[in-house]
């Protein structure tokens, strides 16, 4: 029989601390990786070209990081840690330096947590932690680790037309007199004001009560927000420099951003990033207006994210999620064998619960469904109350593309972006000269995850509810099936984890890439000139060694992300050499630096752990982009994908090519090249999706999705084969006159 005592017993119990602890930055491990560690980096890419037949060494060794990574000082990495959604704990700046150094062995990397979630006191001690990192790196000429500082600007627009979509900001230095005293956020967009908006109430008072053992990280979580929510906005219109350190500052639209910034005057980085995942963005997103006056600054955007833990933002597809009729009016367009748009799937939902599916009454429901789903933007899903996951097969999908990110975008792709330019003046048609990288996007401290393919829900960004129950206190109880789909309106209020297709798009998640960098030397100048002059390329996470040259430019040689003008056929060289394959475990100075227990929590008990045997790149992929000359010019007419294709010999040691454009001169017309190394399958997280039965056809019929919850076992990495590839910055050509 219970005491009348008990239940304030336990109220006060679970009060106990409920104000929460500060969320601090962490201590990295004071130790740098030993020297001949370092110096075999670099002995492995000479044997590499020697193996190519190159003799001498290159003046320019390659250096492989992660520029976007975020800790639990942003919001939604911190509710990635929280016990109900099997989170793991705080992962704090510390952890990321420590997992850069230790766990993926990078050489350079950038902490990118969202602007819109960082106080005054996080980014102070963002800063410091950052300072410490490269404090622990040894020689600063010839540092084992460079970490650079940064934030995420994270701008969500809810039409095409106000959308410009994510981008990470990063500088040079460090110094406190050389960086801005606070990040600059887009938490005026809906996707800012969700990051700021407090835990409902009833979750706040019952969650540490639900889960009482593991409460305190609920309360923790309260207090974060808390001190997120007393951080005055900064008054509008005044000079950031001249702007108080404690306030939140904003800027709603890109032009606003590079205006901010070029009044602190500091060398800077601005790159777009997960431009394709439609999780967020609305259909019908482009670049197009991206190009237009202050929205594009050159000498800050010079670099873009290709592909990320998030997916593949590269490849464009003619197809539509949207389509419009003359007078601007959107309209669902019809299914094709590449693409299945998801306000048709809607209407096929609604198709099937009527009891004559022929009926003209049936056609009304289903003509308003797949208008209701439009209207809804990326909140369609909700228009069809009672439909699963398997309802929506694989709608909204690029079918044909590699590793695609959810509900893909193809108008704000990379090659979409290569393509387009902008009229505003006839004389001088302006264009996109991006460098391509690929980053991790990771969200739990752990720049370069995609080392090895294992631990899907620490690697990639898949979680979810522990069990059922708890799955039904944040998502809500199901709604019932109804015979007609729901406009905008009617749609009843839920959880926010409801309001997006958080639970589908966990089968998009990879493990992440890299970007890598030619550079003259080790140290963090070195790494800035090279991502400045864009001589970068990107990877699926594999160490491909990529090289991809101009032979006869104006002045000799000339390397990726080179721009040129030429009175003559252009001829390129490309080399790859396959990633080296992984060995179990870890080397021994990580064990000795980290020790056994953090060794099995942070790096999950696997390290970058090179053997001696590579991968085979199977495949040289050459893709030609001819950029607009005249307004109106059809884009998908404009890029040949793959433009050449080169075979590799079953060589583990490597593949050399040479060609040539002989039709350069005669087109008259500006011309890109870039290539993409690509390996043999090997297995990789995620990398079926959906996975789809298809019918002979190629429709999807079913779908096994791959659960950031419980319904998919904790231990299934979901692995499928992959053909992991590296990606070259673009070579630019303009034809002399």
């Amino acid at each position: 029989m219970r005491t009348h005592w008990a239940r304030p017993l336990a109220i006060a119990l679970a009060l106990a601390g409920c104000r929460g602890r500060h969320e601090g930055p962490g201590e990295p491990t004071q130790a740098s990786v030993p020297p001949a560690a370092v110096a075999a980096r670099t002995e492995t890419q000479r044997r590499a070209l020697g193996g190519l037949g190159v003799a001498e060494p290159p003046a320019r060794q390659i250096l492989f990081g992660d520029l976007h990574v975020h800790t639990t000082f942003s919001v939604d990495a911190f509710l990635r840690t929280l016990p109900f959604m099997q989170g793991e704990g705080a992962h704090p700046p510390a952890d990321a330096c420590d997992f850069a150094r230790y766990c993926s062995d990078l050489d350079f990397w950038s902490i990118n947590d969202h602007a819109e979630g960082v106080t005054p006191a996080h980014w102070a001690e963002t800063k410091e932690s950052i300072r410490q990192c490269n404090a622990l790196a040894g020689d600063p000429k010839n540092p084992d680790l460079v970490a650079f500082l940064g934030w995420e600007w994270t701008q969500v627009g809810q039409t095409p037309e106000t959308h410009y979509g994510h981008k990470n900001v990063i500088f040079r230095d460090t110094a406190e007199d050389r960086v801005p005293r606070r990040p600059i956020s887009a938490r005026a967009g809906v996707l800012g004001q969700a990051f700021v908006q407090p835990a409902p109430l009833w979750q706040r008072l019952t969650f540490p009560l639900l889960d009482f053992p593991n409460r305190q990280r609920y309360y923790d979580f309260g207090r974060f927000q808390r001190e997120l929510l007393a951080v005055p906005l900064c008054p509008p219109g005044v000079d950031t420099r001249e702007l108080p350190a404690d306030c939140h500052e904003t800027a709603e639209t890109p032009d606003v951003l590079f205006e901010k910034l070029a009044q602190w005057g500091f060398d800077t980085l601005v790159i777009p990033h997960g431009t394709t995942w439609g999780f967020y963005t609305p259909a019908g997103s482009t670049f197009d207006k991206q190009l237009r006056g202050p929205m594009h600054d050159e000498q800050k955007q010079r670099l873009l994210e290709v592909y990320s833990g998030h997916g593949n933002s590269e490849e464009y597809r003619p197809w539509l999620a949207v389509d419009r009729d003359p007078g601007g009016a959107p309209h669902c367009p019809e299914p094709t064998r590449d693409y299945l748009p998801c306000c048709w799937q809607a209407g096929e939902i609604i198709r099937a619960r009527c009891t004559n599916p022929a009926s003209p009454e049936c056609e009304e429901r289903v003509t308003a469904a797949r208008a209701n789903y439009l209207g809804a933007g990326v909140a369609g899903h909700r228009t069809v109350p009672g439909a699963t996951i398997e309802d929506w097969k694989d709608c909204g999908q690029c079918r044909d593309c590699f590793n695609p990110a959810f509900n893909y975008r193809p108008g704000s792709s990379a090659q979409y972006a290569l393509a387009i330019a902008n009229f505003d003046d006839p004389a001088k048609p302006r264009r996109f000269r991006f460098g391509l990288i690929a980053s991790s996007d990771n969200h739990s401290a752990r720049p370069g995850t995609g080392y090895k393919e294992f631990a899907r829900r620490a690697m990639t960004e898949a979680i979810g509810a522990r069990d059922e129950t708890w799955r039904a206190r944040v998502m809500g109880a199901p709604a019932a099936p109804r015979p007609a789909s729901l406009a905008v309106d009617e749609i009843p209020p839920g959880p926010a984890f409801t309001m997006l297709e958080t639970e589908r798009q966990a089968s998009f998640f990879m493990t992440g890439g890299l970007v890598a960098v030619h550079a003259a030397g080790r140290d963090r100048d070195a790494v800035w000139s090279a991502l400045k002059r864009r001589e970068v390329y990107g990877t699926s996470g594999d160490r491909i060694l990529l090289w991809f040259d101009l032979l006869n430019g104006p002045g000799g040689v000339m390397p990726m992300g080179s721009e040129a003008t030429l009175a003559e056929a252009p001829r390129f060289r490309v080399r790859a050499v396959g990633a080296l394959e992984q060995k179990p475990g870890c080397p021994e100075y990580s064990l000795y630096a980290l020790g056994a227990a953090r060794i099995a929590a942070l790096c999950r008990g696997e390290c970058y752990n090179p053997g001696d045997r590579r991968r085979r790149v199977t495949r040289i992929e050459v893709v030609r982009i001819r950029p607009q000359v005249r307004p109106g010019e059809p884009v998908r007419e404009l890029i040949e994908d793959p433009w050449r294709r080169i075979d590799c010999p079953r060589d583990p040691a490597g593949c050399t090519a040479e060609f040539d454009d002989p039709s350069f001169l005669m087109s008259g017309r500006p011309a890109l090249y870039y290539v993409r190394a690509v390996e043999e399958p090997t297995p990789a997280v995620n990398a079926g999706g959906l996975r789809c039965e298809r019918d002979a056809a190629g429709s999807c019929v079913r779908v096994h999705p791959c659960f950031g919850d419980y319904r998919t076992p904790f231990d299934d990495d979901c692995l499928a084969p992959n053909e992991e590839r590296a990606w070259s910055s673009p070579i630019y050509l303009d034809p002399a006159s």
